[in-house]
């Protein structure tokens, strides 16, 4: 039963199937939005009008779609196939490497027919030809009148290599779900923040106690006053609230620091700060028109004890101005930073207050990924070494020669013409 049951394990078809299954629920996984929350489940995937006819939010969230990496069926899978794929190490493909490192010698002539090529000579001398496969770096065994050469054995060990690279994807796959963690954090300029807004979490996450501060944030916008990239300084902490490292990062090129990544991914503005006439300098929070469609700021600044007559202040970049309208929104012009605007109500711009819009994540299973890529890229590589086999029986005046190869029949052939023309 044992047997039966790790035979079936190693078959490739099963293999394949499994394989299958896991590209399929990954597809889900990619099309789904994953780790999100239940009100944005609700409004893409409603009960009255389900996607697909019949994908609905309560089906997600029941069969764990939003989480797919994370369950426990889908963990289930990759170990079944990671058990499949060494089962076939173990049991077919080792056995195999040992078979190909002996020496396998023909008895009879009848051998040479089932071979990809073979021929019969007379009249040549045995020690030419058994030199000339020497000089083209085969390995000549022998006994009494028989002889078995063989080269590029290392590449029968690709398909284990292959198999042992699988298996650490998987393991990093894996490990990565279940100890990782991403938070999402937006923190003005100046300010120190802790790890708190976590997003999701594997099941042995661990949350590091561990603190930054963002230096600064940026833009910087091309000539047509397009945003051209995003930047954030910022400092990494020790539990002291001492600085242990400073890194400027940008999209696509995140800090990196104990194991643990800070991307850039979003960007706000918060508020101004204003210097009226004869006053202290105020700061006016700022309020986002279109929140779901672009990024437009206004605030109101009072002319009047009242409050009820003043001026609209509107932003929409980090260049460094923003735009004034009267009561009624006609336009009055624009005032840039550390410049006075001159009105009935001259107000001077001090400052524009932004923040910066961090994700904060681990995956320790990044560098056993990786592993197993790189050994994947060089079971690529070897898999290209041709395994060729040529055996000699010498019948009185008579020579047999024949040989296999894995791969490149083409130029096994003509190397096998060398040696016999």
């Amino acid at each position: 039963m044992k047997q039966r049951i790790f035979k079936f394990l190693a078959d490739l078809r099963f293999a394949i199937a499994i394989l299958l299954i896991i590209a399929c629920f990954s597809i889900i996984g990619t099309v789904i939005e994953q780790d999100q929350s239940l009100e944005i489940y609700k409004i893409n995937y409603p009960l009255t009008n389900p996607v697909f006819g019949f994908l609905s939010w309560d089906i997600i969230i029941k069969f764990g779609f939003d989480h797919v990496y994370k369950t426990w069926w889908f963990i289930s899978l990759v170990l079944v196939f990671g058990i499949s794929l060494l089962t076939c190490t173990i049991l077919q493909q080792l056995p195999a490497l040992k078979i190909s490192r002996r020496c396998q010698f023909f008895r009879t002539t009848k051998s040479f027919k089932r071979l990809q090529i073979s021929t019969s000579l007379r009249n040549i001398k045995l020690q030419q030809i058994l030199f000339k496969i020497k000089k083209t770096n085969y390995s000549i065994f022998q006994q009494k009148n028989i002889f078995y050469c063989y080269k590029g054995l290392i590449g029968r060990i690709a398909p284990i290599i292959v198999h042992f690279s699988m298996i650490l994807i998987l393991l990093g796959a894996i490990f990565g779900s279940i100890s990782g963690f991403k938070a999402q954090e937006i923190i003005p300029k100046t300010e120190t923040f802790h790890i708190q807004n976590i997003l999701n979490t594997g099941q042995i996450s661990l949350i590091p106690n561990c603190s930054a501060r963002v230096n600064d944030f940026w833009i910087t916008y091309t000539k047509q006053s397009t945003v051209q990239q995003f930047y954030s300084d910022i400092s990494i902490l020790n539990v002291n609230g001492n600085e242990i490292d400073r890194q400027t990062i940008f999209v696509n090129s995140p800090a990196r620091s104990n194991g643990i990544n800070y991307y850039q991914t979003d960007w706000n503005l918060l508020g101004l700060r204003i210097q009226a006439p004869n006053s202290s300098i105020l700061q006016y929070p700022l309020v986002n028109l279109t929140p779901t469609q672009g990024k437009i700021w206004l605030t109101w600044i009072p002319t009047t004890t009242s409050l009820n007559s003043g001026i609209i202040v509107l932003i929409d970049n980090l260049q460094g101005y923003c735009s004034i309208y009267n009561e009624l929104g006609q336009f009055l012009g624009n005032l840039e930073l550390n410049e006075t605007f001159s009105s009935n109500f001259p107000i001077s711009l001090v400052d524009i207050i932004s923040s910066t819009g961090l994700q904060i994540k681990t995956d320790p299973g990044i560098p056993i990924i990786y592993t197993g890529f790189f050994f994947l890229m060089i079971s690529t590589l070897i898999s290209y070494i041709t395994y060729s086999q040529i055996w000699i029986v010498k019948d009185k005046n008579k020579i047999f020669m024949g040989g296999n190869t894995t791969r490149a029949t083409f130029d096994f052939e003509l190397e096998f013409f060398k040696l016999t023309k």
